[in-house]
């Protein structure tokens, strides 16, 4: 009985976090770069974006921290973080993005954390992704792009949507 009793307190702690969380509200903590490029299709779903409750920041802490400094410590970043570089890049994206054929038809959403350019959202062929994939690519610093671009603004976004 006394083992019952702890797990059904146990449970009902855990869902009382969850809940606490799931009302919690979201800010962008570490400040990551994320805009609005286009908005070609209004219909498109709104990515969230960088945007995090005070208990996942705290449990990203460490991680982001690890994840800044391997860069440097493996050589591959002159400044000691990879995040330092978010700025520049988003500073260069927005230009070069902008200036790919078609992306005014297109609704896209950026964001930058540590050297990687994440794009998101809704273009009206696979042409255009592919394009504003090369685009961001070939801009200096950038060490990954992710293309979470959907053709058209029907079916699941394979990004996590923004609250209404």
């Amino acid at each position: 009985m006394p083992v019952r009793l702890a797990a059904v307190l146990l449970a009902a702690a855990l869902g009382a976090g969850a809940a606490q969380a799931a009302g919690e509200p979201k800010r962008n903590w570490f400040d990551d770069p994320f805009f609005q490029l286009s908005r070609g299709l209004p219909a498109c779903p709104v990515p969230e974006g960088p945007v995090y409750t005070e208990a996942e920041r705290r449990e990203q802490m460490h991680s982001r921290l690890e994840r800044g400094t391997s860069c440097w410590l493996a050589g591959r970043c002159a400044e000691p973080n990879a995040y330092a570089y978010d700025r520049r890049i988003a500073e260069a994206v927005r230009p070069a993005l902008a200036a790919v054929p078609g992306v005014r038809r297109a609704s896209v959403w950026v964001t930058v954390q540590r050297r990687w350019v994440y794009l998101q959202g809704c273009v009206p062929s696979r042409t255009l992704a592919r394009r504003l994939e090369r685009a961001a690519r070939g801009l200096p610093e950038v060490e990954k792009v992710v293309t979470d671009l959907m053709p058209g603004t029907r079916g699941r976004p394979p990004y996590p949507v923004a609250a209404p």
